[in-house]
């Protein structure tokens, strides 16, 4: 009897087969509905907050219109809008951005419902860290914009950005992009200061939300 033949067809030609499957490129992976498991078509898909455990989920058009409860239904997810809101005229500056005490040029604001309460958090290396300052020091720093008191409690958010020249700037934005921006910004800190990509990716950030902002002074006498 002949012994095995080595190759494509032969025990070599099927372990090669087997290791491709490891060094191969995998796939991208299917993004599904973490609700009922559908596939989400495109990169940009509904979001859902759920109050009670204080997270994000990707949601389906169908599942994101059901459990929607902005609307005054009772229930613990929110949808989050899609408005972006800036104010050109407003009042915090340096010094009240000192009072806030956060040691990184981002931050954003939320009301939780659940805790009844405004969170404060900043992107660190570590993710989203959350500011241990008291609740009343907060608003009497962010009460010089009117963006203030127009953010919806859970689903939209006020970010501010301080720069090096103490010029801030004020934005009401969804809340899930501030996320994406902890996320992105931990993917890429290096250093003491996020470094020069980070800050490069910074920049692109705010400046894709500023396109997106209308100022909410426009129109008012």
């Amino acid at each position: 009897m002949s012994a095995p033949v080595a190759g494509p067809l032969g025990r070599d030609g099927a372990a090669a087969r087997g290791l491709r499957r490891f060094t191969a490129p995998r796939p991208p992976r299917t993004e599904r509905c973490e609700l009922c498991a559908a596939p989400l078509a495109g990169e940009r898909h509904p979001h859902l907050v759920d109050t009670e455990k204080r997270a994000l989920a990707c949601a389906c058009g169908p599942c994101a219109q059901l459990l929607d409860g902005s609307g005054g239904a009772r229930g613990r997810f929110r949808a989050v809008p899609g408005r972006y809101l800036k104010d050109s005229g407003h009042g915090v500056d340096d010094r009240a951005w000192e009072q806030l005490r956060i040691p990184v040029g981002v931050a954003f604001f939320f009301r939780n419902s659940a805790l009844d309460r405004l969170v404060a958090l900043y992107p660190s290396p570590a993710g989203a860290t959350e500011s241990e300052l008291d609740a009343e020091s907060w608003q009497t720093a962010l009460s010089g914009s009117a963006l203030a008191g127009l953010f919806e409690p859970d689903v939209e958010a006020l970010l501010l950005r301080r720069h090096e020249d103490g010029e801030v700037e004020c934005f009401l934005v969804p809340v899930d992009i501030c996320y994406e921006l902890v996320g992105r910004m931990r993917l890429r800190w290096q250093g003491f200061d996020g470094g020069a990509e980070a800050r490069a990716d910074l920049d692109a950030f705010f400046a894709h939300v500023q396109d997106r902002a209308r100022d909410v002074r426009e129109g008012r006498s």
